[in-house]
């Protein structure tokens, strides 16, 4: 944590702000410390502040007895409601992230992933990103992963840009960004963003809000966090069709509950799938489309009709096998993976007032969402 950091958190429960105390500092960037805010404490841990509360709070014994706080610290936080599936999700993505900590930051990824952010944004190339992000003086980030995005908009924005994770994905990306002078990385609940309202430029929270236990709620908790005039992008999975969901609702229902190493080994055979039938490089040709369970007329690549329409086995040749795996085991561990129409994305934005937003055809699997708070 950079001492700058300060200045943008805010206690996630009463909103008001932080007091920091430093045990250990070097290199620009605060080690150890703690965080508090009337009977609230947050450690910070190898750089990271911890502004976690309820069931999603760790046991920090070891750090108040290493730093010889047992007669200074208050109430630990209150828990409020069942978070049972966000803890459970929470535990996919630390060992995701902990596995996978350089990905995003290969050159075959940074191809990949570049162009999937200028579909998502309705950009019209992939040299438009820079300036995208250089127009924002601020910028939320919500579930950074790696880190990788964190770092890409970091050297294209002025300002600073904070990032928030729920998962032990806020250590990966704070490691893999932690030189970088405008980078401030958090672990708390994106439900209860340690930040001011009204105060970011733009908001982004690609593939992360339906890993909640409500996703529309938790539009809404980023959306408050931009400022009046700012921008938010969200993408979402999108309802498939029947068939798919229901292979995804059958294979979920056997997949989530195991440890992440076995759902890894089980998702072996679906990658394997996707690959073998990736390398048929197959075409089809249909005339009338299966409108019942979304599949359209015209031309279908093999693999993609039966990705889109029947199973998650993605493949992509510029991935190893490794990488390929964890993009499904992504898909089926989760605990919470909500689907969603177009049509609910737009009551949601019409009950929140929002006029001025655009819905990018990205890819079928997803709802990409670029909107402006009204001023």
């Amino acid at each position: 944590m950079k001492r700058s950091t300060l200045e943008l958190l805010r206690d996630p429960i009463s909103g008001h702000p932080l007091e920091l105390e430093v045990f250990a500092e070097g290199d620009g960037e605060i080690e150890a410390g703690l965080l508090t805010n009337e009977t609230r404490w947050y450690p910070i841990i190898d750089g990271v502040p911890r502004l976690l509360q309820g069931a999603f709070r760790e046991d920090y014994s070891a750090f108040v007895k290493q730093h010889d706080l047992e007669d200074r610290l208050g109430l630990e936080p209150t828990h409020n409601g069942d978070a049972t599936t966000q803890v459970e999700t929470n535990k996919t993505f630390s060992d995701k992230w902990s596995r996978f900590k350089n990905y995003g930051f290969e050159e075959e990824h940074r191809q990949f992933l570049g162009g999937w952010f200028v579909k998502k944004f309705g950009l019209k190339s992939e040299s438009d990103l820079p300036g995208f992000y250089k127009s924002m003086k601020s910028i939320l980030e919500i579930g950074p992963g790696s880190g990788f995005n964190t770092a890409f908009m970091a050297d294209h924005c002025a300002g600073p840009v904070l990032s928030v994770d729920i998962s032990e994905a806020a250590i990966t990306t704070h490691n893999n960004v932690r030189t970088l002078t405008n980078t401030h990385v958090v672990q708390a609940d994106l439900m209860a963003i340690p930040a001011r309202n009204d105060s970011f430029d733009f908001a982004i929270a690609d593939g992360v809000l339906h890993h909640t236990p409500d996703t529309r709620a938790a539009v809404e908790a980023v959306y408050k966090k931009v400022r009046p005039g700012g921008r938010f992008f969200f993408y979402i999975y999108k309802q498939m069709g029947a068939a798919r969901r229901f292979c995804d609702a059958h294979l979920r229902e056997h997949l989530s509950p195991m440890a992440p190493e076995a759902c890894y080994e089980a998702c072996e055979g679906i990658t394997e799938l996707g690959r073998e039938l990736s390398n048929l490089n197959a075409k089809i040709t249909l005339t009338k489309g299966i409108p019942q369970l979304g599949i359209p007329a015209g031309e279908h690549d093999v693999q993609r009709l039966l990705y889109y329409n029947f199973i998650k086995c993605f493949w992509n040749d510029a991935f190893d096998q490794e990488t390929n795996n964890m993009v499904n085991f992504d898909w089926y561990h989760p605990h919470d993976a909500w689907q969603h129409t177009e049509d609910e994305v737009h009551g949601w934005l019409a009950e929140m007032g929002v006029k001025d937003y655009q819905i990018n055809d990205a890819n079928p699997n997803g709802i990409s969402v670029l909107l402006t708070k009204p001023a």
